[in-house]
């Protein structure tokens, strides 16, 4: 450690405790300072008082002298030996506190780096004002009466020689009734020296009378002083028996009440004498003297309980022992102690525990215990702001030179000065403070702090009229998401306040509200290649190569990319861009982020463009792509102005966007730009306004990831980001848009529907050589275009002969007629049929090729690209079982069940076909026709019988059976047409590669079915109502206990929009099937395995030959007068009200009495109309009607 007197500490000791002189004058001798000097007497006379380079030998107690080589005297009026007012101290370190803020006038300056502050002296990062201050904060506590190192040793009279008799003069000065009250109190001896100094000259003899005023007067009566006081404390207090009689003297006063104030001790008192001793000899250096009497009068305080008095011992313990540098633990305890023992006085001891505080900080400071010295500092800080301020600055600089330096702490006790200085009105203070925290916040992930350092920073410079470094500062933090939802509301407002105030239009480069996601910069153009649909943009461009290649001309002859063919149609000058037609719009896909919780209005968004000609060089336009971030500010703000300036005369079109985000979304924004005319056109950037009144504008980064576009190269040559958005713009060309039109968004399992491809070509350029491809020839097929305007059954009815199709595979490539050439505004359309070939979500491609008939064009064809998603819903699920029919064979018995798998769906089901002329199919019972309407959740079983007539069979056999009732010949729907042959073969197509073998022996079955959604396209009924048999298909039995009840129930749906009257009877009339033939008798279950496509059923193998061995009893054919094998119990008649559209169900039981197979179907429902429903003559529906049962199959069979 160095020398203890050279540390800051020290020279603080040797310049504040120090012999203070108390001088009287005339108001000659004020005012003749005053004229000739400008200062006071008192501050010319402190010019000379203070002496570094002095010889003075001092004997104090001991025969030993030493010398002093420095002293100082200190001077007051004794107007002035007071306790000072503590209102008047504030001004004055207020005054420190201004004089220092206006030094410090460069508050926008770059601060270094937090870091290498460290390597420089610690001279150079202090502020060299908080000596000052320290020294007036530990003058606020001076004169007080338990100290004695202020009270005057000496008084100086001074009158001047042109007062009149100067010898009165001399004595009038020294009036009791003009003495500080010290003096006339008693804390201290009134005796005290004076000398007299008549004033003549002041240029004269100044310096060398206050040399001998020091050396030759005081000095000497300070150690006479000395050298008597120490004689009576020996006599009176050393020695064991002067001990044990001071103990016995103060033994009890242990039991008295602790009191702030203490005991009063006058100045005649031992214990005032022993502590003027004590000071004395610290203020003429003799260090082990005051050390002695300090320890000496300590414990005398702390019995007698004074505690400002042992306080101010201890303190003085603890600066001795520094100076001695002498027990460092001693003196750390003796300043603590008096620091603890102040702050339990409260306001009372508070000046005096800043000062202690100070004392023991720059002594922990001389030490380098840095981190220490700043927790002394923050205790020290108090409530009143202007002291806080200073003191938690310096704890901040202690932490950062700690070892190691403890940044975070030292940025957030420089906040916490900050916040002091703006209470106290130092906002200049508080700006350095904040500026130097925010140094160390920077970068961090300390964001909440960080982002109150950067609002109050804007606040302050706002209030200085810097606007512009408070923009800065407030632009920091507007993108706060991490922030409450009050805070982002503050900050925004007060943001928008600030940018009222500045007066002029705010452009920000990068503004981050809202923030612009540039890793989803999309570029969506049409160079040869043009879409039709929205779905179609954003498909990788890999999907689209296997359908191109196929319609794109081979220039060679062989099979090449689309890439190569480009490559040999464009010019070398276009290659290196994107190539974009003029007269079509780009788009720009932009998403844009709020960052806040809070909502945010966005406007005037739009693209910053730059188009230049075709033939200017590369150096005359600029290339941002290595500019920094300076040289693309100052190009985008060009941008921008001349944007402004042009306005509707440029030759781009640029859409612009207005629209407001909610707290925490993102918004695709698309933007478009059309060039006009020929040239290079680069998109640059974009640029929006936020609240209608900051404008904020952004480059497109280079370094930025981009989502390739669908609709650029697959591959560039160039991959540098600024070739996405540079394109070469050649003349306009003729674009064919498409569209198929009403293309569903859902659409049933299997539904089939004709839909029309509408193409158009607003261009006076003729297009022509159409192809077309389709992707998914069991969805899509393209059609004949004589059936355009006919409806969807009559387009494949047995009347409407499409044309004879052989079921062969479709062309992968269709062609237009060769004379088809589109122009103008008349469109052309073709029918194209739709089929719901499997369940889920599919998308369905297609591509159109034409040609333009435009020689000098340098692009020669265009491709349509069309792409539509369709989601597939479930229908009705169909399964088939097959049994040897015994009685023929080249028969065989078919099973067909039928489950409606939709949740609020029903259909009608039309007709069944076998596919082939070869197969003749029939009802087993033509009695018998089952119900042809199926609802929501319900199944139906019915039987056939397929025989095959080998070559005898032609295209008039009847493959087909009809199943609903009252239909005429248009509904009947022929399989050897297409569409119906055409999807036929993809489905067997694909049900081959699944097997890996082809079936020569299969038959395939088509079931035709229409849903009954829309009332309107019902076909071939008018029954208004619609109803299914339920219950258990299959039951097992005991009928040696007893008979078998079997528990049914109808449900009936109201499809009208008045209210009917239904009555349900039931009749005992059943039969029982035929003897020949002999029927399945496993559980009728429809198949989960046939979901998607036709199957086929093998006809050698999947037959199965069944027999009763299960139970089923082969019975005759019942006379009349025999008894029935059924009977209805039960309610045999019920009637019901049904309200319009509203579905019922009316329970019904059966009693067998033995086991078979049974068609319950002797049953019927009579409804009608009622009166006050019913409709006008014109009406469709009849007004009443009855509906016999459909047939129904249970299989009772005898159990084990």
């Amino acid at each position: 450690m160095v020398d203890p007197a050279s540390t800051t500490l020290g020279r603080m000791l040797t310049e504040e405790i120090t012999p203070v002189v108390m001088v009287l004058r005339t108001p000659l001798v004020e005012a003749a300072c005053q004229k000739k000097h400008g200062v006071s007497l008192v501050q010319l006379l402190s010019r000379f008082s203070s002496f570094d380079n002095i010889d003075v030998p001092v004997r104090t107690a001991s025969d030993q002298a030493y010398r002093l080589r420095k002293f100082k005297l200190r001077l007051f009026y004794s107007s002035d030996i007071q306790k000072p007012d503590f209102e008047a101290a504030k001004e004055r370190l207020k005054k420190v506190i201004t004089e220092a803020e206006d030094k410090n006038t460069d508050l926008r300056s770059e601060l270094p780096n937090v870091e290498d502050l460290l390597p420089t002296f610690k001279s150079k990062v202090l502020p060299p004002w908080f000596e000052v201050f320290n020294k007036e904060l530990l003058r606020i506590s001076s004169f007080a009466d338990h100290e004695a190192f202020d009270h005057p040793v000496a008084c100086l009279l001074v009158v001047s020689s042109k007062d009149e008799n100067p010898i009165n003069k001399f004595v009038d000065l020294f009036n009791t009734n003009q003495l500080p009250a010290i003096l006339n109190d008693g804390v201290m001896d009134p005796k005290i020296p004076k000398h007299y100094l008549l004033l003549h000259d002041y240029q004269d003899g100044m310096r060398l009378f206050m040399q001998d005023l020091s050396t030759k007067r005081i000095i000497p009566h300070m150690e006479q002083k000395i050298r008597t006081l120490n004689e009576q404390v020996s006599a009176t207090r050393k020695g064991f028996r002067n001990q044990i009689k001071n103990l016995w003297w103060r033994k009890g006063k242990d039991d008295v009440p602790d009191k702030h104030d203490g005991p009063v001790y006058t100045y005649s008192s031992n214990e005032s004498q022993i502590r003027l001793l004590a000071d004395y000899a610290f203020m003429l250096r003799d260090y082990e003297l005051a050390l002695s009497n300090y320890r000496l009068i300590s414990m005398d305080y702390k019995l007698d309980k004074a505690w400002k008095c042992y306080a101010g011992v201890q303190e003085m313990l603890g600066l001795t022992y520094f100076l001695l540098d002498q027990s460092r633990k001693e003196a750390e305890y003796c300043l603590e102690d008096a620091l603890n023992t102040y702050l339990r006085l409260g306001s009372q001891g508070q000046q005096n525990a800043t000062r202690c505080g100070v004392w023991w900080a720059e002594m922990l400071k001389a030490r380098d215990e840095y981190k220490e010295a700043a927790t002394v500092f923050f205790r020290v800080s108090g409530e009143e702001p202007l002291q806080s301020a200073v003191m938690l600055e310096q704890a901040s600089y202690c932490y950062l030179f700690s070892v190691p330096s403890m940044f975070r702490k030292y940025g957030f006790h420089l906040v916490l000065s900050g916040n002091s200085y703006e209470k106290c009105g130092q906002v200049n203070h508080g700006i350095r403070t904040y500026r130097r925290a925010l140094s160390v916040f920077k970068g961090t992930k300390w964001g909440l702090i960080r982002d109150h350092i950067h609002f109050q920073l804007g606040r302050w410079f706002a209030s200085l009229g810097e606007f512009d470094v408070a923009m800065g500062h407030m632009l920091e933090i507007l993108a706060c998401g991490h922030q409450s939802q009050a805070t982002q509301e503050l900050f925004l407002r007060d943001f928008l306040a600030v940018v009222e105030k500045r007066g002029k239009a705010l452009e920000v480069w990068k503004l981050q509200l809202p923030v612009i996601k540039l890793p989803s910069l999309r570029v969506v153009f049409e160079d040869h290649r043009t879409y039709g649909s929205p779905a179609a943009v954003g498909l990788r461009e890999t999907l689209w190569l296997p359908f191109e290649e196929d319609v794109i001309p081979s220039l060679s002859g062989a099979r090449s990319n689309w890439l190569e063919v480009q490559t040999k149609l464009v010019s070398r000058k276009h290659r290196d861009a994107n190539i974009c037609v003029a007269g079509e719009a780009i788009k720009v896909n932009i998403g844009f982020k709020n960052p806040l919780q809070i909502p945010i209005s966005v406007s005037n968004v739009r693209l910053l463009c730059q188009l230049t000609a075709m033939k200017a060089e590369k150096s005359d336009t600029a290339d941002l792509s290595h500019a920094t971030d300076e040289q693309r500010e100052e190009e985008l703000r060009k941008l921008i102005a001349l944007d402004e300036h042009d306005g509707k005369d440029s030759s781009l079109i640029m859409s612009e966007v207005d629209f407001s985000l909610n707290g925490g979304e993102t918004l695709v924004v698309q933007l478009t730009v059309t060039p006009k005319a020929e040239g290079i056109l680069r998109i640059v950037g974009v640029r929006w306004k936020l609240s209608s009144r900051v404008v904020g504008f952004q480059h497109f980064e280079v370094n930025q990831a981009i989502n390739k576009s669908a609709k650029g190269r697959t591959k560039l040559k160039n991959s540098h980001f600024s070739n996405h958005l540079s394109f070469s713009v050649i003349k306009s060309l003729p674009r064919v848009d498409g569209v198929i039109r009403n293309f569903p968004k859902k659409s049933y399992h299997g539904e089939l529907q004709k839909l029309v491809l509408e193409l158009r070509n607003p261009s006076d350029i003729p297009v022509k050589k159409l192809k077309m491809k389709i992707g998914h020839p069991r969805f899509l097929l393209v059609s004949n275009p004589d059936v355009l305007d006919s409806e969807v059954s009559g387009g494949i009815s047995k009347e409407h002969d499409e044309g004879s199709y052989d079921g062969g595979e479709t062309p992968a490539v269709f062609h237009f007629p060769e004379d088809l050439v589109i122009q103008g505004d008349k469109p052309v359309l073709w029918p194209i049929w739709l089929r719901a070939a499997a369940p889920g979500p599919i998308s369905l491609y297609m591509v159109v090729y034409y040609e333009v008939d435009e020689a000098s064009s340098i692009m020669r064809y265009r491709i349509l690209r069309l792409c539509y998603n369709l989601e597939v819903l479930p229908s009705i699920d169909v399964s088939f079982k097959i049994s040897r029919c015994l009685s023929s064979l080249d028969e065989v018995i078919i099973r067909v069940d039928v489950a409606d798998k939709t949740s609020t769906g029903s259909f009608q089901i039309h007709q069944l076909s076998a596919v082939g002329s070869q197969w003749q199919l029939t009802m087993l019972h033509p009695s018998g026709t089952p119900s042809s309407y199926i609802i929501s959740g319900q199944a139906l079983s019915c039987f056939f019988k397929l025989k095959n007539l080998g070559k005898k069979g032609t295209s008039v056999s009847r493959n087909f059976v009809e199943l609903s009732t009252g239909s005429d010949n248009k509904c009947l729907l022929d399989t050897f047409n297409s569409p119906v042959t055409g999807f036929h073969y993809q489905e067997r197509r694909l049900h081959q590669r699944r097997l890996n073998q082809e079936q020569l022996d299969a038959v395939d079955f088509i079931l035709f079915a229409q849903s009954l959604e829309n009332k309107d396209e019902q076909v071939g009924s008018t029954n208004p109502i619609l109803w299914t048999m339920n219950g258990p298909r299959t039951i097992r039995h005991d009928f040696t206990t007893s008979f078998c009840e079997i528990y049914l129930w109808i449900t009936i749906h109201n499809s009208l929009d008045s209210r009917l009257s239904v009555h349900v009877s039931t009749h005992d009339s059943g039969t029982v099937t035929n003897t020949s033939t002999s029927q399945p008798n496993d559980q009728a279950v429809v198949s989960s395995d046939n979901k998607t496509g036709w199957h086929d059923v093998s006809l050698a193998n999947d037959i199965k030959l069944s027999s009763d061995i299960l139970g089923a009893r082969v019975l005759k054919q019942a006379s009349p007068e025999s008894v029935s094998p059924f009977i209805w119990s039960g309610s045999i008649s019920t009637k019901l009200e049904m309200e319009p559209m509203s579905t019922i169900e009316v329970p019904l039981q059966l009693c067998v009495f033995t086991p078979g197979i049974y068609d319950i179907s002797n049953y019927q429902l009579s409804w009608s109309v009622l009166a006050s429903e019913v409709q006008g003559p014109g009406a469709r529906i009849p007004s009443s009607g009855t509906c016999p049962g459909s047939s129904f199959y249970i299989t009772v069979l005898q159990s084990a």
